[in-house]
Formats: C-alpha cells, structure tokens, sequence
C-alpha cells in the first residue's frame, strides 16, 4: 500500500493479508485458492459445476438439488455483468410416449463470435450425438477461436482453455464446470449464483428471490435463441406439488440401490447419493423406459471421478453395463481426452500410451508413424488404403487406393475363361473389369466354353467413382454437374453434364444477401435484424428498436456476439397517488401504459401579486392583491400519429370585474375598472390549425418575416 505523508513525500506500507479462512463447498467440490481483486492476497473459494440428467434433474453451481420439466431454450448461465461474454442454453423438449416428461436435446454455447450447438438426434434408447456451427456439422476434434469439441465416444465434450471452461452433455444429461476466478459471483440462469450459497440460486430476473427453484426456472427463456420465443410467466406461481407425481405406488429400480451401497461407498462422504436416488426413483416411476436409471449411476460416478474417485460401477449392472452402452474396443471409466482436456470422464479411449490410428476405426498404434508410417505428412498405404499421418490432429485420414484403369483380356482358345489375377506389383489391384463395367459369362456363338465380357453399366463414372442418372456429382467448384440419360458413343457409359451454380439471392425476412469469400461459389443470407412473432404477426426489428406487445410489454432487439437476440420487458410505472393530483387531470401516459396527471401544487390554479396598478401615466395609490392563472397543464402531440393529440392551457374559467381610483400626474383623480380572477383551469385548445400543412421551421421563418422593416 502507499500512503501519502506531506509535500509530494509517499510511504510504501507492507500490506498484511488476512489469515485463510477454511470453508466447506456446498456443491461438495474441493475447494481452490483464488485471488482478490487486487491481486493481491489470496482466499479460499468453491469452483462453480452445474449438472443435469434424466428427465431433467439439475444441480445448481452451489449443490440445490430441483426437478423440472421444460419444453423451450432456456438460459442455463449468462453472466449478470458481461465480462467474457460466454452463454450457455439449453434446448429441452418432452421427450416420453406416455409420461409428461421432458429431456435435454442440445446444449447451446455461445462465445467469443462462435455458436456451438451440441445435439442428440436419439432421445429414446441410444445417443446419436453431433455438434454444429451455425448449423454445420463439425467434424471431431474440432478447434476455432479457443473453442475445442471432441467425443468421448459416450458424451460429447467442450472445453475452451483460456478460461478454464469445460461442459460434457450426452446421453445422460450435461456437466458444466467453470473456475470460480473467473465466473464467481457473477452467473444466473437454471445454474443459479455461483457463491457457495444455496440460498440465492432461486433467483428470478431482477434479482428476486422465489422459494422454488421450479418456479424460478420458468423465467429464464432464451427469448430469440434457437429460432423459439417462449414467453416466461407474468405473476408469479406455486410450482406444482412434486409430491403428486410420485403419489402412485411405485418401487425404485433395483439398480438404484447401487448408489447407497458398499460399490460407492468411498466416495459418500465427499458427494452425498441422496438426491441422486430421488432422481433414480422419479424416473423409474415416471419414464417408460427402464434405462433412464442409469443416468443417475452415470452422473454419481461422474461427480466422484471428479474427486479422483473412479468407481467401476458398469459391471454391476445388467441393464447400465458397457455391452449395451459402449459400442467401442477399448472403455475406461476415469480418463482424460489426451492433448485435449483433463478433466476425467468415461468414454472410448486408446490405452495410456497409445493414439486412435484413424477417426474410422478403433486401431490404437504408439505414435503417429507406425504399422510401417513413418512421419507427419508422409503418404503411406495401408490395408490398400492410401493414407497421410495429419500434423493438426495427430491421427491418420485414409481414403481407398486408386487402381489404374484395366483393358479387360478377351480369351479365344476353347477351354479357357476370364478369371481375377491379383499383380504382384500392385497387390490391391486385380485383373477385372473397369469401374463402370460388370463381368458377364457368356458362350459365344460356334464355342462350347462360356467366356467372361464387361459390359457398361447404366452409370456415370468421375474419378473412380460411379453415379447413377440423376445424381449429383462433385466435379468442379462452382459448377454443377450430374449423371445424365445420354450415352456416349465410345465408353457406352452415361455422359456427366455440367452447369455454372445457380445461387439462390432470395432471403428471408430479417436477412441480407452477402457475397462471401472468392473461394465460396455463393454467398449467403446473414442475419440484420430480429425477427419477432408479435400477436402472431412476424415483424423485423433493428437493433435497439422495440415493438408494443400486449399491455405494458415491450420487445427489443440486441446484438451479442453477432447473434440477433430479443428481450422481452414491461414499462414500469411511477409512483402514483390520485390524491395529489388537480381534479379532472388524470389520464393515460403517451404509451398508455401509466396514470399522469398535474400535480396540486404545480398545477394550474390562481396565483396572486402585489403591486401598483398602472393606466395612462396614473397609478393607484397604494399595491393591490392583483391575482392571475398559472401552473402546469398535461399535453401531448403525437406527429407519428395525426390526430392524436391533448393540448390543454392554464385558464380563468370565473372572475369579476373591479374598481380603483388611480391618481394621474395632472392631479386628476379617475376611476379604473380591471378583472380580478377568482378561478382557474386547464382549458383543452386547438394544437393543430386546420389545414396547416407547414413545418415548425416554416411557422417560425414566417413569424421574424413580419418584423423586417
């Protein structure tokens, strides 16, 4: 610390930290040493992780354990002060033939100009997991602008590095963890506050505390993410009675009970299994089917294995175990992605050591350059595959050897037939017919022994490749080529026919048409403007313009991240007390949201002076109570909507005629009448002359005309 003494003398203070305080994380995570914000003195703090599964259950960031059942996007975390301006949503839809259930169909991040979708295509039965970019699939491991994807084979995981981020979702439900330094004290959304604070997660927009975290996930919609707009509540309510779900006979699934057994049991005093069995015992009363339990198991040992407890719980179960889950060679329960991540998780992964071979298979090797492959970049052939050894991403991409084009032998002796003959040069490669062409056995005419011909197939063929009538075939960029009907006279395969592309400029409302790249044939339609469905009326929306919704509501349009998002708010209204408004001056606001009206002690009313009275050179002889009208009246004009408009002036609506003798300079005594205001109001005027067709510029300019000489 400094410290300023006299005359520009400053003394530097040895700063004493506060001794660390020990605390215990609610969410039941090991707890880390963070600095303040001065960077100056540390403290001990809890990282956040928020989780849900099954139909969903979710655990805030500070361990609050709630049920819900969502059918939109909502918003998992955003931060309260934008700092690094990272998003988290999630997409859940009802998802059970017979039960009012709901599950987790994608996970939506959104940071640093990217939006990464993590998707299940399966909700029933087994995973289909893929993840887009701005509705591309991605192919894994994928890197862009510190995002990183990759499979573990069983969940899908996200990680960006600089910010210590990482989020897993699958089958069973999603995992997201986020460092305490950067995201502490700053989340809300489905996740809750990330303060070691069970007390606050229910927390609504506005900063309102409810008591049910049902009630408060209702409030979090992504309103314009996801093409949906799912309008939170407008009062809030009781979330239904969980106790009415569970209110029929219904026994847990006996795979529940693993949870609370010796099989787990190292790690229940670090992460309690009790609302984990809650969740198992809902779904195996309330989901159809019967698999579902094991998103509790799977979640439990995800919690522990982050403690560095693995527990190998899958071969304890039938119904949960890796045969009927994992589909892949090699299954481990606590590993992390190499060169990737390293937070522990199950999944399909070459043993320590070892590299996948190749994304399409399940080969582990030792090093990228074996089985006999030697370096990064070097071609190499294997299992007549022509394949390259990739620097990016470490493992090998192959693609089928291209064999030479083969003039079919023709046998003429008696006795003798076309057989395949593999060429010792080219092992790969066999004596056949071309591509394009299938062998027919045949007996000529005047033999006895049949013999074999190629005959051309009804195809197209491009590189090797063979394309049936109609197809479209990759030729050159920009160029769209197909298979065609025609023949052609030489090879009697089907001619390719070709044609410059045909970009389609047409967009939709709220898009623009731009050219892209020289590389792109095309360009594409980029998003300018919000597109809100209004009282069921699409309507397009600039940045920071608004629409009227219904009442009070109102919908605005913001930019983040380059993402074109709507916020939905309502027009608070002022303080208003009747009483102390001017009889008769109550109306509606502009917007017609709020009462206004003329205040009692600003308003018009009579308002009195003392002074002389003076006409023609004679003045009273003593100051007289000379009374008048003023204060303010409510007007309003509206040019965007002629005719509405409210023009009222501060009027006497009663007076009285008054006499005074005034005294003239010529010594003459005369006796003058004036008005003396009893009452007054706000009296409604003409704003608009009829017919007036000039601007307010005009009026003016007209009005300095009559005072030139």
């Amino acid at each position: 610390m400094a410290r300023c003494i006299k005359d520009n003398i400053i003394e530097i203070i040895q700063f004493e930290c506060p001794p660390l305080q020990n605390i215990t994380c609610e969410n039941g995570k090991k707890t880390v040493l963070v600095y303040d914000e001065h960077h100056c003195c540390q403290y001990y703090a809890c990282d956040c992780f928020c989780e849900g599964w099954g139909d969903p259950h979710y655990v805030t960031f500070d361990g609050q354990f709630y049920n819900y059942q969502g059918n939109c996007t909502y918003i998992l975390m955003k931060e309260i002060r934008p700092q690094y301006h990272l998003e988290i949503y999630i997409d859940s839809v009802y998802c059970d033939p017979v039960e009012h259930v709901s599950c987790p169909r994608s996970i939506i991040v959104s940071y640093n100009k990217l939006v990464i979708n993590l998707t299940n295509n399966n909700l029933i039965g087994g995973a289909d997991l893929e993840a887009f970019e701005n509705n591309v699939k991605l192919r894994l491991p994928y890197s862009r602008n510190g995002v990183r994807v990759i499979s573990s084979g069983l969940d899908l995981i996200l990680s960006i590095p600089q910010l210590g981020v990482n989020l897993t979702f699958g089958a069973t439900g999603f995992g997201i963890s986020l460092p305490f330094e950067h995201f502490g004290n700053n989340t809300q959304g489905h996740c809750g506050t990330c303060n070691n604070n069970k007390a606050d997660d229910c927390m609504i927009p506005g900063g309102i505390l409810v008591d049910d975290c049902a009630v408060m996930a209702d409030y979090w919609p992504a309103i314009g993410a996801n093409y949906e707009i799912c309008t939170p509540p407008t009062a809030l309510y009781s979330a239904w009675d969980n106790t009415k779900l569970t209110s029929k006979p219904c026994q847990a699934h006996p795979d529940c009970n693993l949870l609370d057994s010796e099989l787990f049991k190292a790690c229940h005093s670090h992460v309690s299994p009790k609302n984990f069995f809650l969740a198992c015992e809902y779904d195996s009363c309330h989901m159809s089917n019967p698999a579902v339990v094991c998103t509790s198991l799977q979640t439990y040992a995800r919690a522990c294995s982050q403690l560095g407890i693995c527990i190998h719980w899958r071969n304890y179960t039938y119904l949960c175990s890796k045969l009927h889950f994992i589909n892949c060679k090699y299954f481990f329960n606590c590993r992390p992605e190499q060169n990737t991540i390293t937070m522990p998780t199950e999944g399909c992964f070459c043993p320590e050591g070892t590299l996948l071979f190749n994304k399409k298979t399940d080969v582990c090797v030792n090093k990228c350059g074996e089985k006999p492959f030697t370096q990064f970049a070097v071609v190499f052939e294997y299992n007549c595959e022509e394949c390259i050894c990739e620097k990016a991403s470490k493992s090998v991409t192959c693609k089928p050897k291209t064999c030479p084009d083969i003039n079919p032998e023709i046998c003429t002796e008696p006795g003798f037939v076309l057989v395949n003959v593999t060429n010792p040069s080219e092992p790969c490669c066999s004596k056949q017919c071309a591509v394009g062409y299938t062998p027919v056995l045949e007996v000529p005419d005047g033999k006895c022994c049949p013999e074999i011909k190629c005959e051309p197939k009804k195809v197209c063929v491009h590189k090797n490749m063979e394309y049936k009538p109609g197809n479209n075939i990759p030729v050159v960029d920009c160029r769209e080529c197909s298979c065609t009907w025609d023949v052609d006279p030489k090879t009697q395969l089907f001619n390719i026919k070709c044609g410059s592309v045909q970009c389609n400029e047409k967009c939709d409302p709220g898009y623009e048409y731009v050219k892209t790249t020289y590389d792109d044939c095309c360009g594409k339609c980029v998003q300018t403007h919000c597109i809100v469905n209004n009282n069921g009326v699409d309507k397009i929306l600039k940045v920071k313009s608004d629409v009227k919704g219904s009442g009070c509501d109102r919908i605005t349009c913001i930019k983040v991240n380059g993402q074109f998002i709507t916020d939905k708010y309502t027009v608070q209204c002022p303080p208003f007390n009747i009483s102390n408004c001017q009889p008769g001056t109550v109306q509606r606001s502009p917007d017609g949201c709020c009462h206004v009206c003329v205040d009692q002690i600003k308003g018009c009313q009579v308002k009195t002076i003392r002074d002389y009275i003076n006409h023609n050179d004679c003045q009273s002889e003593k100051r007289m109570d000379l009374t008048f009208c003023g204060g303010d009246c409510t007007s309003f004009s509206r040019y965007t909507e002629p005719g509405l408009s409210s023009c009222s002036c501060c009027q006497a609506t009663r007076s009285s005629n008054r006499t005074v003798n005034l005294g003239c300079v010529n010594g003459h005594i005369v006796t003058h009448t004036y008005i003396h205001v009893e009452e007054c109001s706000c009296s409604t005027t003409n704003c608009h002359r009829a017919g007036a067709g000039h601007t307010l510029a005009e009026d003016s300019q007209r009005k300095r005309s009559f005072r030139r000489p």
